[in-house]
Order: structure tokens, then C-alpha cells, then sequence
């Protein structure tokens, strides 16, 4: 479960980004607590702020993987590290001094997104080089891991911070995180990595990628996947800040907590996805996928507070089994000369599909309540998903499965009768 950890670059990493990744969780806590508080308790804000957040992941991501294909990506994490905590830093400056105003949050949410959309193709394809190609499936899980125990510690200790001091304090405490995972990058032994080839300056290296996607359906289906999950289903920022406050009517603290109850449950999911020693199949994406639908729906029908978070754990451990098989199918899938650019598509429909769908999931929780954005955004992924099989199915000529035949995933060639 821990082989990748023998791995000295990859164990300094890690120290690194744990500490970071706590900031993080409190960060993201607190900012959506903060635009609460500066809104009224208005969910579209909510929903804005998500969305322009993630906006950058829609539109920089892409350019972000051509960055990690042709520079060092140490540097790159370097540079987009300390962007993120200069926006931190300003954001709680803000906040702490009391002139912060929801359009300000707007703003600084947009900046952040930028230096995630670059930050996110050099992390993600940043892996390969730390460790040998039969660990990247244990190392993806781990790092998952590492996310989602701070995902534990993160959430709660905004609460207590927020309730002590206030949400500006929770947001400066993540751009002072950010040190320990600079100071992990330079830490590093150079000599030990595995860089791959560096792609040179030439023009249509973006659509180099997408032309490499083009030729493997089996990736655009998991991406397609990945997309509907994104959207509608990966909004727990909002439902639970909606849901505490708006549903059950609790406090920063009682907030905090239902993040860490659900992180339990995806940290569950990750370390049983540090066990992998191979790239999943393609049916284990897709019935992981449903099977998080399902339970989103599941989550939005708990009748009180205790209920509702002691459910949560399902929804992070069929969240977190669902990212980290298509993780794992799409990195070890492709070529390891446009992975940056891969996995910068990766992140970018999963991600990019939330500017879009959390202002749409906040419009419905405030016309028909914050249980619909839990109950909308399940019944989202399931349809989506299930729209995407057909359609690969239709375009492959394929068989779709019988219940009967779980052997017969995606797998079985149709003879085609007639010339369409």
C-alpha cells in the first residue's frame, strides 16, 4: 500500500504537499463560509464564486500542459505555488481587516483558479518522474491519500479557527502552507528523477494532444466520465455549506465537520486505491461512476444533520474509487510524450465542467432547497455517464453489457448488417 514512499523524492513530496493540502481544505472552507457571510447567505454567490474559481481550469488548463510538457515542472510548481499563495495571503488581508467584499472574493477566486490550471497538469504528470512506472498506480492512490487526510484535519480546523478568530484567519493560515511544500520542491535530489523528454517549441502542440485523444476512444470515453462527475456531481464546497447552514441550520463548525466526515471516506478510497498494481478496466470507471450517483442522490434524502453526515463517508469513498481508477486509466494509458497535455484535458474536463455546473446547481438549490443540489447533481453523473456509454457503444459498434454478462463491458464487436 506504501511502496511508493521508498522512493526519497517522492517521500519529501509528499511531507510537503500533506502540509499544503491542509491549508487548502481550510481555504476552501472558509472562503465559502466568507461569501455567505458577505452575501447574505445567498447560494447563486456561492455558486459564482465556485464557478469563476474553476473557470480558469476550463480555459488555461490546456495551455498549462503544454507548459509541463516543455519545461521543468519543478519550476512550474515553483511559479503556480507561489501565485496561489499571494492570492491566499491577499484574500485573508482582506478579510481579516474587514474590507473584503463578495466581488473581491470574485476576483481573487479567478487568480487563484489561474495558477491551479497550471498547477494542476505539472502536478498530476509530475508522478512518472518521481517514481518507476509500476509504482504510478500505488503513488497515485497515495497522493490521493495525503489530499484527503488533510481533507480530515482541513475542514474541521477551519471551523474551530473560523469560530475562534474569523474566516480571514483560516484563509491566511493556507498561503503560510504553501512554504512547506516549496521548501519540499527544492529539497528534492535532482539526480534521482525520471524526467521525461521535453517537447520543443513548435506550433499545434495543443492540437497534438487532442489529435492523440481523437485516436483513442476508450480515453475520451473515460474523459467524457470524468466530465459528468466534475459537473454535477463534485460541488461538496457548496451542498455542504448550503446544506449546513440552510438545511439544518448549523454553524462554521458543524460545516467544517461534515467535510471532514466525508473526507474519512475518500481517504478509505484512496489508500484501497494505493493497492493497485495495474490500470483499472474501463467498466470499473463507469460502474464506480453510477455507483457515486447513486449515493449523491442517497445523500440529499437523510433526513437530519447526524444522518446526513454520517452518510457522507459513502459519497467520498465512491467519489474517491471513481478519480482515482480514471486517474490511473488515463495516465498509464497514454503516451509519455503528451501526458502533460493528456492529463491537463484530464483535469480540465474535471474541473471545467464546474463553472457551468455550480451556478446552475446554486439557482436550483435556492428555487427548490439544498437537498436538490445533492439529489440534482447525483441524478446528473448517472444520466450523463449512461449517455456517454450509448454513445461510445453507438460509435464503436459495440455490444452494450447485459446485466447477465458483466464479461461483455465494452468489449464485444457488433457485426454491422447494413452500410450506416
Amino acid at each position: 500500500m506504501f511502496a511508493a514512499l521508498h522512493e526519497r523524492n517522492y517521500r519529501v513530496y509528499q511531507s510537503g504537499a500533506l502540509v499544503s493540502n491542509v491549508g487548502t481544505w481550510m481555504q476552501r472552507v472558509a472562503q465559502d463560509w466568507l461569501v455567505l457571510e458577505l452575501s447574505g447567505g445567498s447560494a447563486l454567490a456561492v455558486g459564482v464564486t465556485t464557478a469563476l474559481q474553476f473557470l480558469p481550469t476550463l480555459l488555461v488548463t490546456p495551455y498549462g500542459g503544454v507548459i509541463a510538457d516543455r519545461f521543468d515542472k519543478r519550476t512550474v510548481l515553483r511559479f503556480s505555488q507561489t501565485w496561489m499563495a499571494l492570492c491566499a495571503l491577499t484574500l485573508g488581508l482582506l478579510a481579516i481587516t474587514g474590507v473584503a467584499r463578495t466581488e473581491m472574493v470574485y476576483a481573487l477566486a479567478l487568480l487563484f483558479g489561474i495558477g491551479s490550471a497550471v498547477d494542476m497538469p505539472a502536478r498530476q504528470s509530475f508522478v512518472s518522474e518521481m517514481v518507476p512506472n509500476d509504482l504510478i498506480p500505488n503513488a497515485i492512490g497515495l497522493n490521493a491519500a495525503s489530499f484527503h487526510t488533510a481533507r480530515i484535519v482541513g475542514p474541521a480546523l477551519a471551523g474551530i479557527v473560523i469560530h475562534a478568530f474569523g474566516s480571514g484567519w483560516a484563509i491566511l493560515s493556507n498561503a503560510v502552507t504553501y512554504i512547506a511544500f516549496l521548501v519540499a520542491l527544492s529539497a528534492m535530489d535532482g539526480a534521482l528523477l525520471r524526467p521525461m523528454e521535453r517537447s520543443t517549441r513548435v506550433r499545434g502542440q495543443l492540437r497534438e494532444g487532442l489529435a492523440y485523444l481523437r485516436g483513442r476512444p476508450d480515453l475520451v470515453l473515460v474523459l467524457s466520465t470524468v466530465f459528468c462527475v466534475g459537473t454535477f456531481g463534485l460541488n461538496f464546497q457548496m451542498t455542504s455549506a448550503l446544506m449546513a447552514q440552510q438545511e439544518f441550520h448549523k454553524g462554521a463548525e458543524e460545516y467544517g465537520i461534515l467535510g471532514s466526515c466525508m473526507a474519512v471516506g475518500s481517504l478509505l478510497g484512496a489508500l484501497l486505491a494505493a493497492r493497485r498494481t495495474s490500470a483499472p478496466r474501463l467498466r470499473t470507471v463507469l460502474g464506480f461512476s453510477v455507483l457515486f450517483g447513486v449515493i449523491e442522490v442517497a445523500s440529499g434524502l437523510m433526513p437530519g444533520y447526524l444522518s446526513f453526515a454520517a452518510f457522507l463517508p459513502l459519497v467520498g469513498l465512491s467519489s474517491l474509487l471513481t478519480l482515482t481508477a480514471a486517474n490511473a486509466t488515463v495516465q498509464m494509458g497514454s503516451d509519455p510524450r503528451v501526458r502533460g497535455r493528456v492529463m491537463a484535458l484530464y483535469s480540465m474536463v474535471l474541473m471545467g465542467g464546474t463553472p457551468v455546473g455550480a451556478p446552475v446547481l446554486g439557482w436550483v438549490g435556492e428555487l427548490f432547497g439544498p437537498r436538490w443540489t445533492l439529489i440534482g447533481g447525483g441524478l446528473g453523473v448517472v444520466v450523463g455517464v449512461l449517455v456517454s456509454v450509448a454513445v461510445y457503444a453507438r460509435l464503436r459498434h459495440v455490444e452494450l453489457p447485459r446485466l447477465t454478462d458483466p464479461a461483455g463491458w465494452l468489449g464485444r464487436p457488433r457485426p454491422r448488417t447494413h452500410p450506416d
